[in-house]
């Protein structure tokens, strides 16, 4: 089982590299980082990998998570796709989890619980809400490390074409196609978004755009007015 790891990119300089040597150091045989036109150094950090890395490999995307992740995609090689955002950090049993939980043929794919960088109050309640609800509900986020088998990924035509919200939408087509795993392994992403924004109002924000999305209004309403107020 060869697990390929997507990373879309975008101006991520201050991350990426850190990202890339941690994921290398856990074993991955195939490592995709799709840029979707980045203006800083991020693509040149990229390829300095990728000289030194075989595993490691970079692809431009248009701009859009979906779009980049889609493009990863086509360019990887694994039977499983492991999605990693540039400032998210696998823990060191990933891969190991990974290929126990699929030798189970009735998992389509699953997720990972998260923690935040920066151990803080507002960090462990945020977290702890991310991580049951998503049990709950068995929806799952980008910041969680979705993964799902190769061929279930192309049932359902990779993560659809939204400016926002793809990671929900494909969590939740992906869960129809059999059982997903909840694993308790963590993954470290940032709180750079909560602490820019302030804790409160990034969970009011999050949590009224997941409300709307759930009462139909399209995701590229909800990205206007998501680009507006942040």
């Amino acid at each position: 089982m060869m697990i390929s790891v997507i990373i879309p990119t975008l101006n991520e300089s201050s991350t990426i590299a850190r990202t890339l040597t941690r994921t290398v150091a856990l074993g991955f045989d195939d490592i995709i980082v799709s840029d979707g036109g980045s203006t800083d150094p991020t693509p040149q950090m990229v390829q300095a990998c990728c000289a030194r890395v075989p595993a490691v490999r970079l692809v431009t995307a248009p701009t859009g998570r979906a779009r980049q992740l889609n493009e990863g995609v086509k360019a990887s090689r694994g039977d499983v796709m492991l999605f990693l955002h540039a400032d998210t950090e696998l823990p060191p049993t990933a891969k190991s989890v990974i290929e126990s939980t699929l030798k189970d043929p009735r998992y389509v794919g699953g997720r990972f619980d998260v923690r935040f960088d920066h151990p803080s109050r507002w960090g462990a309640v945020i977290s702890w809400f991310m991580n049951r609800r998503s049990r709950l509900t068995g929806i799952a986020t980008g910041d969680q490390a979705i993964f799902a088998r190769r061929q279930i990924f192309e049932r359902l035509g990779g993560f659809p074409d939204i400016p926002l919200m793809e990671d929900i939408e494909f969590s939740r087509r992906l869960k129809r196609q059999g059982p997903t795993a909840a694993l308790t392994d963590r993954v470290t992403t940032s709180f750079r978004r909560w602490e820019k924004n302030g804790p409160l109002r990034t969970i009011l924000l999050m949590w009224t755009l997941r409300f709307l999305y759930w009462l139909g209004v399209s995701p590229t309403r909800l990205n206007h007015w998501y680009r507006a107020v942040r």
